[in-house]
């Protein structure tokens, strides 16, 4: 069985005894984002801030919910610090695992992320869960988990609870979820419910010491951890027809603000960054037909890279990375985008939003 460190959890459930003032931290998709709740304090992530309320009445504790939906630690690890870490967390859930492709290119993302969650100077206990698709039982909690222990870090899983009861006739799918993926009231209920049931059991045993923790050295290449996104507001490309949007952000959930905009083929920006893994962040939106790019890098136009604006669902648009470069050479390069020509006379525009770079 593997060796779990409850050191920084009850150290954080001792302050919040004691009277202490603490911030907790929700950090994921659009499960975390409370996606289907009839309203927010319905989400698990309230309702498990909500336990911590009333298991430490004494306790002055805030909130911070960090949900991106349709988001993967790849997104998670460049914005942890604008989206949760600025807040000085005490305590953070982590939940990408439905969001995350079971396969080692997001183990070494999420990896990244809690490096830099644990690294971060709050020193934050971290819980890492695992949400599921109801269907089929996927998500990416082998690779998650993995890193988990590697830390040994708590986890609570979905997938081996709340899905197998379902499984086995206690609940319909349908009671729990409309979709097979989000929680309707019922389900965030009873996924806050297997978050609390797991922390009661640390806090039965709260005064109880652990030993002191040592961060190991990576488990992957972690090539993420120090992972950057460039917006207007951190880097200044060659425009040639691209615009910067001048409106505002309001906040980390108002996304298409603040980039580029090309409207019209042949519409060119131009980006010079030291890295060696890069990732465009743009816009696939549902309003169709929508411009498509193409991306260069170091001026290989042979290879082009298509960007396309249009989305294939209908859940709405979605805040899309492309990889560019994955463990490549370290150094400057230049990445090229370009709006391509189509046969449509009025079609959305071509909204960038980042680079991410590591």
């Amino acid at each position: 069985m593997e060796r779990v460190n409850h050191k920084r959890l009850k150290d954080c459930m001792r302050r919040a005894q004691a009277g202490e003032e603490l911030t907790l931290g929700f950090f994921g998709g659009s499960i975390t984002q409370d996606s289907l709740a009839t309203k927010h304090e319905n989400g698990y992530a309230y309702r498990v801030f909500r336990w911590w309320q009333e298991t430490f009445p004494s306790a002055r504790l805030h909130y911070v919910n960090g949900g991106i939906g349709g988001t993967t630690s790849h997104y998670g690890v460049a914005r942890a610090v604008s989206d949760l870490l600025m807040y000085q967390p005490d305590f953070v859930v982590v939940d990408f695992s439905v969001n995350d492709e079971p396969e080692q290119f997001f183990q070494e993302t999420y990896e990244g992320l809690i490096r830099k969650i644990l690294c971060w100077p709050s020193h934050p206990a971290v819980l890492l869960l695992n949400n599921v698709y109801y269907d089929t039982g996927k998500n990416a909690q082998e690779y998650h988990n993995q890193v988990g222990g590697w830390y040994q870090l708590p986890h609570v899983s979905i997938r081996d609870t709340l899905w197998h009861r379902m499984k086995a006739g206690e609940f319909t799918r349908q009671e729990l979820t409309p979709d097979g993926l989000h929680p309707n009231d019922k389900g965030h209920r009873l996924v806050a419910e297997e978050v609390a049931a797991y922390l009661e059991q640390v806090r039965a045993h709260m005064w109880e010491d652990e030993p002191q923790e040592i961060l190991p050295p990576a488990m992957t290449e972690n090539a993420y951890e120090h992972s950057g996104r460039l917006t207007i507001r951190e880097i200044s490309p060659q425009l040639d027809g691209f615009r910067a949007d001048t409106r505002e952000k309001t906040g980390h959930l108002d996304h298409f603000k603040n980039g580029w905009i090309g409207k019209k083929a042949g519409d060119r920006i131009l980006f010079e960054v030291e890295a060696s893994c890069i990732a465009v962040q743009y816009r696939k939106t549902v309003r169709r037909p929508a411009r498509r790019a193409e991306l260069i890098l170091d001026g290989a136009d042979e290879n082009p890279i298509l960007l396309d604006g249009n989305f294939d669902e209908d859940w709405g648009d979605c805040l899309y990375l492309e990889r560019v470069l994955h463990h490549g050479e370290r150094g400057r390069h230049t990445v090229e985008i370009k709006v391509l020509p189509d046969e449509w006379e009025e079609a959305e525009s071509f909204y960038l939003m980042a680079l991410i770079i590591a």
